[in-house]
């Protein structure tokens, strides 16, 4: 495949510092429209954004989503980024350099299913000494399975969408229940996996065709309404305390890019069933940071999480689930030993018993107008570090409550 732009073209070299986390060893892809056109498939490079329709010729790119391409396979994956690095290393045509600042990001992918893990053994232990103080941590399933849930495909924003305050039933001082917007709104810093080969229905997804499956991976905030969650969660687990809003990266950074960042997984004890047990490793050494209205409060890391990817994929898919192109899954609440490397602020506050310090203040859960924002980057080849790009959401206030027609 050769350059499509036909005629006299200005032809640059796009020059990015040595510093970048957005170099040519990265990579990632997203959703963007330059200004006045359509929304088309492009990656990032630097402080630009490389338009890979005018790159190469295939009309996946001009989608408005990466599902297309992801449904390709890997093969092709690999020819693709191939050949973007090949190109970004030479001069470009002007046509297909576009400013960041310039261009609109949109969601990158059409999510049919979203499911949300709880695989962090430092988050795990965590709610369960603020939840059950006098019992074990950890529930008697926690150690041989990837917990999770269902989410709600329908809420996944791209970063930068604001997002309302929920309301919804909590238990109230006299036990009660009462309606009313989230009191105690908070945050999960949290890892997005992103499918690309879907499965069929009934077929479980070996745990060793995990690159054969996902295409790459992207920040997520889950976001959580704890007081809702709390009431409404027993038996059946989150629902509205969570189904509000998950705001994801518009950018998705390949396995490819990751392969310096691979580590073995801390030691799983007991040893899990033989469906969870792979040939390769899948820990990742990714360095989260959180950031509450622009002051950094945590730095949680993945390369302590319990459970891999690969075994969330193919604990998700055990029961014959099927997967489609696009569909995401996410690792629950990154979070470590340190107070410092807490993923959420229910666990950063302790409960809300522990206020955290914030540009002089002193807080515990989301106020109308805070903005919390998630980062973070990998090791990549040659000593250099590669980024994933960000996730921020702004709260804004509950919608005003509709009166019931036997009130107006």
């Amino acid at each position: 495949m050769d350059l499509v732009r036909a005629g006299p073209r200005v032809r640059a070299r796009v020059e990015v510092s040595p510093e970048s986390l957005f170099g040519p060893d990265n990579l990632p892809y997203g959703v963007f429209a330059p200004r006045g056109r359509s929304h088309r498939v492009g990656v990032r490079l630097g402080e630009h954004v490389i338009d890979v329709l005018a790159l190469l010729d295939d009309p996946v790119f001009a989608e408005p989503s990466l599902n297309a391409f992801l449904a390709q396979g890997p093969g092709r994956w690999r020819a693709v980024r191939d050949r973007i690095r090949e190109a970004v290393e030479g001069e470009l045509d002007s046509a297909a350099v576009h400013p960041l600042s310039e261009v609109e990001l949109r969601l990158p992918v059409r999510i049919g299913d979203y499911v949300d893990f709880y695989a962090s053994i430092d988050h795990a232990t965590n709610l369960g000494r603020l939840f059950r103080p006098d019992g074990d941590p950890l529930l008697p399933n926690w150690r041989h399975l990837p917990v999770g849930y269902h989410g709600r495909a329908g809420t996944v924003v791209v970063s930068g969408t604001e997002v309302a305050r929920p309301c919804g039933q909590r238990r109230s001082e006299s036990g009660a229940p009462e309606f009313g917007p989230s009191r105690r709104l908070d945050i999960e810093a949290e890892l997005g996996f992103v499918i690309g080969v879907g499965s069929r229905l009934g077929v479980p997804v070996g745990i060793d065709e995990f690159t054969d499956r996902v295409f790459g991976v992207a920040l997520v905030n889950d976001w959580s309404a704890r007081d809702i969650q709390a009431w409404e969660y027993q038996p059946l687990g989150p629902f509205l305390g969570k189904s509000f809003a998950t705001s994801l990266s518009p950018w998705i950074t390949p396995l490819a890019a990751l392969e310096s960042a691979r580590i073995p997984l801390p030691e799983q004890s007991p040893a899990p069933l033989p469906y969870l047990r792979g040939n390769e490793a899948w820990g990742l050494d990714i360095d989260l940071t959180v950031a509450w209205n622009g002051q950094p409060v945590a730095h949680p890391p993945y390369a302590r999480m319990y459970w891999s990817p690969a075994q969330m994929l193919a604990h998700l898919t055990v029961n014959g689930a099927s997967t489609r192109p696009g569909d995401l899954y996410a690792s629950g609440t990154i979070s470590g030993p340190e107070p410092d490397q807490r993923g959420s602020f229910i666990e950063l506050s302790w409960g809300g018993s522990q206020p955290i310090p914030v540009n002089g203040g002193q807080r515990t859960f989301l106020e109308d107008g805070d903005e919390v924002t998630i980062t973070a980057s990998a090791p990549g080849p040659r000593m250099s570090r590669i980024g994933l790009g960000e996730v921020t959401g702004r709260i804004r206030p509950a919608p005003p409550r509709r009166a019931p027609a036997a009130e107006r």
